[in-house]
């Protein structure tokens, strides 16, 4: 129970802290937001817990694929918001995600990596 709590407590710090920072610093705020914390704190647990390496291999190798199609999104948030909004731009946001999750499947597909 300590270590669901432990794993609750980590991983809010995190998103609570950049948050702040970025009230204060844009820049700082989306470099930190840009690190894979999450993913080494998942990564950390997985083997705090006795995970095989195979497993925890596996999640990193799978994290790096299911990156790539978000990353288009980020280029096309800023260029919408002044046109759409708030929430439009969040929805279209994860139209364009979805959209190019499917094309990276088929791409990886093709590359012999099994994403869905």
């Amino acid at each position: 129970m300590y270590l669901i709590i432990a794993k609750y407590l980590s991983t809010a710090a995190i998103v609570v802290l950049v948050s702040e920072i970025v009230k204060r610093s844009d820049r700082l705020g989306a470099l930190i937001a840009a690190l894979p914390l999450v993913t080494f704190l998942v990564l950390f647990w997985m083997y705090y817990e006795n995970q095989s390496l195979e497993k925890i291999s596996n999640h990193a190798w799978y994290t790096f694929w299911y990156v790539i199609p978000t990353l288009p999104m980020f280029a096309f948030f800023p260029m919408l918001l002044p046109r759409l909004g708030f929430w439009a731009t969040i929805i279209a946001s994860i139209g364009i995600t979805f959209l190019f999750f499917i094309l990276t499947v088929f791409i990886a597909k093709r590359l012999g990596v099994m994403l869905i």
